[in-house]
Parts: structure tokens; C-alpha cells; sequence
């Protein structure tokens, strides 16, 4: 059995665990990282990274369908899925390999296997047999084991027929009608994909409006857009239970009345939440306290147990891998004794990869209502902008609220193209408290996709000379 010296062990490699590890060898801490499956955990190998380059080869399958209207006279498009999965994968290896290279670069020591707090300052290491590999003597601990998919009573997930979305990314045959259950980022984004490639999809979700956590007249755009692309959508409806039927699924669901309906299909999504992976990591053993399933931080995320730390999802929502990455960040300087105010969680850009985009950070206008203020709201659409015509995409919209009484930005949300590429200004105007005034005062080049943020900044108070 091999024994280690660290003053930082971190057990769990994704965009929180490998940042911190890194950023806690910057400076100057002597770290080894642990994991017991592909570097850069769920993101980089079963969720954000693959999950992108799946929605980029359905955004070029719907653009080929229309590709008369660019000029482009192409009488068959075959299309090769396995490839499609194929291409997918290498993105995901490609951007792991890159994991390995930069721990190795800041000269991380990386222990594979599956870590276990033994006591405060001790870490086992496991291989897939429970043997005990490796011993970690290390002053500072830090928990990034993640989430999985949440589990829900009455819906059976197979992995074969029901899937999850680690299934849904490996599928090389796609499926002739799928049933989607939840209506989150991961599962609008699925929806679009297998749409995309001509499946009969059906959206069902328990809230009012999918992608609930939006603005309402965002999720309502998304909504009409999705309907008009042949998804259909069941809000305010409850899955009963879901299982394998014959060659199929058979999913029972509750409506809004009270009724029920059977939906059938070839496959079904669950895309309802995530849950903490915080079985047997030896929590109980420390002493570290967890809360609703989520283990319990201060804003330095520190737990309760001194020189234990938990970051990303494992720490509770919003479950984002720039979250995870900021919170590595703040942890590793905080072990080092950096001056730091933790991680600003009011202003996290939230992003979903469908298309139309949808971006948003900050406040929704209801929200910033209920909190007492009095707001003012500009809103720009797409089809008002010359770019969006250019490139053809001129669905969506974006709307920005202020405070009225300081014109201060309270939160942006849009919904149209590469929307998610545009909501990083709004995250820095927000860090710099920027006024409406500040934002439309700035020049933005034309013709871009950001005059939109200019322009809707400048219709909250009047001032839009293009709308």
C-alpha cells in the first residue's frame, strides 16, 4: 500500500475538483487529486462537453433541412448517427486528456481510485475490487464527488429503455418517439437533439412552464418555439410511473384536471433533478453534516468538520459546472490563506444549449418585483436586428430589468441566437453594478448579435432608435 504527504488531497476531478486542485498547487500547496473514473468527471466526459457536441451536429441537421434558404440545393442528406455519437465521444476524450495534462502541468499528484474519508486529515484510496490502495495523510480535505441522476419512485430506469442521461448520450440508434420527463436545461436540450433527428418527442412537466426556473415570458418563447419545431408539451402534469413495456415504454401521467393519460414510446428520458453522490465517502465517519441530501458549506465551503471542504454539486444547487469551477477557486484560495469574499451567488449565468438558446443571469422580473423593487424593463427582439437576419435566426428576444430608482441591472434574460455566448457582458455588467445608461452608452460593433443587449438596455428608458 502506497502512503502520501499533502497539505490538500481533493477526491473527485470535474470542473470543481480539477480547478481547485490546480489552483491549490498555483499556490504553492503540495495536492494530490483522486478519482475513480475518467479526469474531468461528469461535465467533461457524460454531461456538458459531449452533450454540446451533440447539439451542434442537430443544429447542422436542421440547417441542412433548410439549407435552400442559404443557396444550398442538396437533394439527400444521409445521416450516419453512429457518427454523430461517435464524434461526441472523441470531444469528450480530447477534453479529459487536456484534464490530465494540466494536473500534470501544475504538478498535481493524481491517485487513481475511489477516495474515502477515513478520519479529519486521513484519505483511503480504493480500487474497483474495495482494496485499499493508497493512504493520504493530508491537513486539508476536499469533497467534489458530484451528482448523478435523481431517482425517482415509479419510474424504472433501466438504463436500456428509461434512460438517464449518461444513456441517452451513447445511444447510436435513435429512437422513433421518445417520452422526455422534466423540463430543465438537460431535458429541453435532449428534446431538441432527438427532434432534431425527426423522433416524436413529448415533454412532460410537473411546473407551469418548462425551463421553470426562467423568466416566464422566456419559458412561454421557448414553449411556442418548440411547438412550432412538432414537440408537443404536457405542463402541470405529473409522471405517475414509468416502465419497459414489450418493445417500448409506457409512461402514466397525471394532468392538470386530475385525469390521466398513458403516453407511449420507444424511449424515455428521466431529466428530473440530480441527487449528491455522498454514499460511502466516510462523511458519517468525520462527522459532516449534510442537509436534504446536499452536504452543508459556508460561503468558503467550509463544512462543519474543520480542514473538510465540499465544492460543485455535491454542495447543493445550482448545479452548474462554472459554479463548481468558481467554488474550486474560492476553496484552494482560502486553504491558502488568501483574502477572498467567497463565491457571488447572485449573479451565476445560467445557460441551455438548445436551440433557440436560452441565457439568463440575475433576477427575473417577477422576482425583482418580490424583493420590493420598482423596475423598469427593456426588451429587444431579434427580429429587429440586422445580424439575426444575416445568419437567419431571428427568433427570440432579449429582456433586461432594472431598478428604476438607480437604473441599476437587476437581471438579463434572452432567448434566441448564441444568446449564450452574449450573457457574459450581462455577468460583468452585474459584477460592476452597471447602470441602463452605462450599457447603452457603450458603443457595440454593428452588425452584431450584442447590439440586441444595447438596444433593449436603451428601450427600458426610451432612448431605442432601431425599435
Amino acid at each position: 500500500m502506497n502512503t502520501h504527504q499533502a497539505d490538500v488531497v481533493v477526491i473527485g476531478s470535474g470542473p470543481g475538483g480539477y480547478v481547485a486542485a490546480i489552483r491549490a498547487s498555483q499556490l504553492g500547496l503540495k495536492t494530490i487529486c483522486v478519482e475513480m473514473d475518467k479526469l474531468g468527471g461528469v461535465c467533461l466526459n457524460r454531461g456538458c462537453i459531449p452533450s454540446k457536441a451533440l447539439l451542434k451536429s442537430a443544429e447542422y441537421s436542421n440547417f441542412l433541412k433548410h439549407s435552400t434558404d442559404y443557396g444550398f440545393e442538396i437533394p439527400t442528406v444521409n445521416v450516419n448517427f453512429p457518427q454523430v455519437i461517435k464524434r461526441s465521444r472523441g470531444v469528450a476524450d480530447k477534453m479529459s486528456g487536456g484534464v490530465g495534462f494540466l494536473l500534470k502541468k501544475y504538478k498535481v499528484k493524481q491517485v487513481p481510485g475511489f477516495g474515502v474519508i477515513k478520519q479529519v486529515g486521513v484519505v483511503e484510496v480504493k480500487d474497483k475490487d474495495g482494496k485499499v490502495t493508497d493512504t493520504i495523510n493530508a491537513k486539508n480535505i476536499i469533497v467534489a464527488t458530484g451528482a448523478r441522476a435523481r431517482m425517482i419512485p415509479g419510474i424504472e430506469v433501466d438504463r436500456k429503455k428509461i434512460l438517464t442521461s449518461t444513456e441517452a448520450l451513447l445511444t447510436e440508434t435513435p429512437p422513433k418517439s421518445i417520452i422526455v420527463m422534466g423540463a430543465g436545461a438537460i431535458g429541453v436540450e435532449f428534446s431538441y437533439f432527438y427532434n432534431s433527428f425527426g423522433a416524436k418527442v413529448t415533454i412532460v412537466e410537473m411546473m407551469p412552464n418548462v425551463v421553470p426556473v426562467e423568466d416566464e415570458e422566456i419559458s412561454k418563447e421557448l414553449a411556442k418555439s418548440f411547438k412550432k419545431q412538432g414537440i408537443e408539451i404536457l405542463t402541470e402534469t405529473k409522471v405517475l410511473s414509468a416502465k419497459a413495456k414489450g418493445d417500448g415504454v409506457e409512461v402514466i401521467v397525471q394532468l392538470k384536471d386530475g385525469s390521466q393519460k398513458t403516453l407511449t414510446a420507444d424511449l424515455a428520458l428521466n431529466a428530473i433533478g440530480v441527487q449528491a453522490n455522498i454514499e460511502g465517502i466516510g462523511l458519517e465517519a468525520a462527522g459532516v453534516q449534510t442537509e436534504r441530501g446536499w452536504i452543508k458549506v459556508d460561503k468558503f465551503l467550509r463544512t462543519n468538520v474543520p480542514g473538510i471542504y465540499a465544492i460543485g454539486d455535491v454542495a447543493g444547487a445550482p448545479w452548474l459546472a462554472h459554479k463548481a469551477s468558481a467554488e474550486g477557486v474560492v476553496c484552494a484560495e482560502h486553504i491558502a490563506g488568501h483574502h477572498t469574499n467567497g463565491v457571488n451567488y447572485h449573479n451565476i449565468p445560467g445557460c441551455t444549449y438548445c436551440q433557440p438558446q436560452v441565457a439568463s443571469v440575475g433576477l427575473t422580473e417577477k422576482k425583482a418585483k418580490e424583493a420590493g423593487h420598482e423596475v423598469k424593463v427593456g426588451k429587444f427582439p431579434f427580429t429587429a436586428s440586422g445580424k439575426a437576419h444575416g445568419i437567419g435566426k431571428t427568433e427570440g428576444f432579449v429582456k433586461l430589468v432594472f431598478d428604476a430608482k438607480y437604473g441599476e441591472l437587476l437581471g438579463a434574460h434572452m432567448i434566441g441566437p448564441d444568446v449564450t455566448e452574449l450573457i457574459a457582458e450581462m455577468g460583468l455588467a452585474r459584477e460592476l453594478e452597471a447602470t441602463a445608461a452605462t450599457i447603452f452608452k457603450t458603443m457595440h460593433a454593428h452588425p452584431t448579435l450584442s447590439e440586441a443587449v444595447m438596444e433593449a438596455a436603451a428601450e427600458a428608458y426610451g432612448e431605442s432608435v432601431n425599435f
